[in-house]
Order: C-alpha cells, then structure tokens, then sequence
C-alpha cells in the first residue's frame, strides 16, 4: 500500500534510509567517515523536519509489517543544471529484499502523479553515477541523463547523473 507518510514514520523512514543507502554504496565495508555521514544524515529528528516542510511531500510503501520503502519530491528545488524544472524526486528509497516486487514502481508512479497534480511538466533526480541499478530502472520508465553534478561529503565528492523525465508524456508506469 501506497499512502502519504505521517511523523510517526520518522523512525522507520530513519532506518529505511540508512539500510538502503549503507546497502547500495558500502558494499566493502563501514568506514568511520561514512558511518558518521549515515548516522548524523538519516536520523528520526530531521525526518521529522521533512515531513513539515512544506515544499516536501512523502509517501511511503507499507506492507503488514511496516514500511518498506519511500519517495520524496521537492517542490521548489535548486536545479543542479540550468533548464531543469524546480521538481525533483529527492529520494526514491526501497529495501533491497524489496526491491523487485513493484514498490519502486508505485512509489515513482506516485511520485510522477504527485508532480502532474500540481501543474508539472518535467521533473528531474540525481542517482550515483556507479549505481547501475537504479540508472536503468529509472531508463526503463522515462527518464533520461541530462548532465552530470557531484554529491560531496566533506572534502570528497562522488559524480551523479542528473536524469530528467517529461510527465506530460508519461502515462502509468508498466511493472517489470
């Protein structure tokens, strides 16, 4: 089940975040530097935050356990790139023993709903430039590599792609 997400997911969201990002980009262990990063990052309290800013909206995926995944779009974002639309999906976050079984779609559908209801056009993310994964999932449903930015952490930065996709001409997203 897709449903907007409430404060009382902040924890959940918290822990979601921390699994998926650890999973997808620590794949040969937990260094110090990047343990600091996830844990000072992906904490219940700034969670909370953005689930009452106003310019952030934020779904959640929910099985009869708990929640397995979520999206997030900012309104008003700082394109990285000019001719980018102020609509960005900020984070498309689904556990990896999830992954695979239709929430990213749902929630990327849910996502690209989202931005048609309040008059977009295009709508554009950043995805790490090494995660293949996540690059093909979003070719597979519309989007398309428009430049390229880097995502820092104190003095290292790490390329992301910059993807964008037309909403106007996408219609409901097919499972895979």
């Amino acid at each position: 089940m897709i449903r907007k997400a409430e404060e009382r997911d902040a924890s959940s969201l918290a822990a979601v975040s921390i699994e998926v990002w650890l999973s997808t980009y620590l794949r040969e262990g937990v260094s110090s530097f990047f343990a600091d990063y996830v844990l000072a990052e992906f904490t219940a309290q700034r969670l909370r935050n953005s689930l009452s800013d106003p310019n952030l909206s934020i779904w959640v995926s929910e099985n009869r356990i708990g929640i397995d995944g979520f999206v997030t779009v900012c309104s008003m974002a700082a394109p990285p790139l000019p001719n980018c639309s102020p609509l960005e999906i900020m984070t498309l976050y689904v556990q990896p023993r999830h992954q695979s079984g239709g929430r990213g779609i749902a929630l990327l559908q849910r996502a690209m709903d989202h931005c048609r209801s309040i008059g977009g056009e295009r709508v554009w993310l950043k995805v790490n430039a090494e995660n293949h994964r996540a690059i093909d999932f979003y070719l597979r449903h519309g989007f398309k590599k428009v430049g390229s930015t880097h995502f820092k952490i104190a003095d290292s930065a790490y390329e992301n792609f910059v993807m964008e996709a037309d909403i106007r001409r996408l219609g409901g997203l097919s499972p895979e």
